[in-house]
């Protein structure tokens, strides 16, 4: 099975920081919507799709949940000049920020580029610093009278990247973490039987505290969850073994705990033996700093959920050149649609 790649693109390409996601969101309901039972959007922004099991005898359900937003800005201060200066929507390290296109969602859309102090200007000592996100300010192009016709405090600003193909990976911003909403709706698409009804989340603000997770799951009181998200693969020249946390290539990722949540014992079991019993490559995660969506799925619930995840590994992550490799992304596609479909073949019981 070859990976939609339009569709991971147009998806990649969409803007959605924290907070914003309507863009997204409009595109993933077109999306779903004929290949689910029912549609709703909650208060908070999430979309929750239903997919009823024909013979779902326990009443039980199963969340997977796959944030839609991704990391942005918002305009703080547009100064005297027509220059912006910014509030960071999620976590960034400065130095990224260096000489990159952005894109400031106004009254309508507009590019801006990323600017500091100059090299040639800057002291010794400067030099040696290293850039703090303070440091920089968006230039528009325009003086202040042009700029304010579009652009407001509030507006939200997402990084201009599109979408390419590289070897066997693909190479965009926000693949953290539109790969996992791909990989939702490809599932959603192509499962057929499965035992529990299936709600598949795309919650909201993950980015700035797992916030839309915690309203789904307090809804949903899911039996089940898993939840869909990039990790770090740090397979690169320099890195100790210790340090990889995942490999490109090396499959599925299946977590076994990361800073926000320690994965129940019997999902990972589960993850683990539906991967080898379907021929399903996949590899062990350890994140030790980092949360997800995993901590409000398995907790958050009336009854507290049997949670774990599956990852992507991902290279270069919070950067506008985040990288996955195909055969890993279609490695959790399979890996999701064995696990929803075989949930009630393991024994449950501590």
């Amino acid at each position: 099975m070859s990976l939609d790649i339009p569709l991971l693109k147009k998806i990649c390409e969409t803007p959605g920081a924290p907070g914003y996601e309507k863009r997204i969101r409009d595109l993933v309901i077109k999306e779903v919507t004929p290949l689910v039972d029912t549609v709703e959007v909650d208060n908070i922004g999430n979309i929750v799709c239903v997919k009823k099991a024909k013979n779902n005898k326990d009443n039980k359900k199963v969340m997977v949940a796959a944030h839609m937003d991704e990391i942005g800005f918002i305009v703080k201060h547009i100064d005297d000049a027509g220059f912006l200066r910014f509030h960071t929507l999620g976590g960034f390290d400065p130095k990224t920020l260096t000489a990159q296109r952005v894109i400031v969602h106004g009254k309508k859309d507009l590019i801006g580029v990323m600017g500091t102090k100059p090299v040639h200007v800057m002291s010794a000592e400067e030099k040696k610093k290293l850039p703090e996100t303070t440091d920089f300010f968006i230039d528009m192009g325009m003086d202040k009278d042009e700029v304010v016709k579009y652009i407001s405090i509030g507006d939200s600003v997402t990084r201009e990247r599109e979408l390419i193909e590289m070897g066997n990976c693909v190479n965009c911003k926000s693949i953290d973490n539109r790969i996992s909403v791909f990989i939702l709706i490809e599932t959603l698409r192509n499962i057929k039987n499965f035992p529990h009804d299936i709600y598949g989340v795309f919650t909201v603000q993950e980015e700035v505290g797992l916030r839309g997770a915690q309203i789904a799951a307090h809804s949903i009181n899911p039996d089940f969850g898993l939840a869909l998200d990039t990790t770090i693969a740090f397979d690169v020249p320099g890195a100790q073994a210790h340090e990889k946390v995942t490999e490109l290539s090396k499959g599925a990722a299946i977590k076994i705990m990361d800073s926000s949540a320690i994965c129940d014992y019997r999902m990972v079991d589960y993850l683990k033996k539906t991967a080898d019993k379907n021929k399903i490559k996949w590899q062990p995660e350890i994140l030790t700093a980092g949360g997800t969506d995993t901590a409000y799925v398995q907790r958050m619930g009336k009854n507290g959920a049997i949670s774990g995840a599956i990852s992507i590994p991902t290279r270069h992550l919070h950067q506008v050149i985040e990288m996955a490799h195909k055969e890993d992304v279609q490695s959790c596609i399979n890996l999701l649609s064995s696990a929803l479909s075989e949930l009630d073949q393991y024994d449950w019981s501590h």
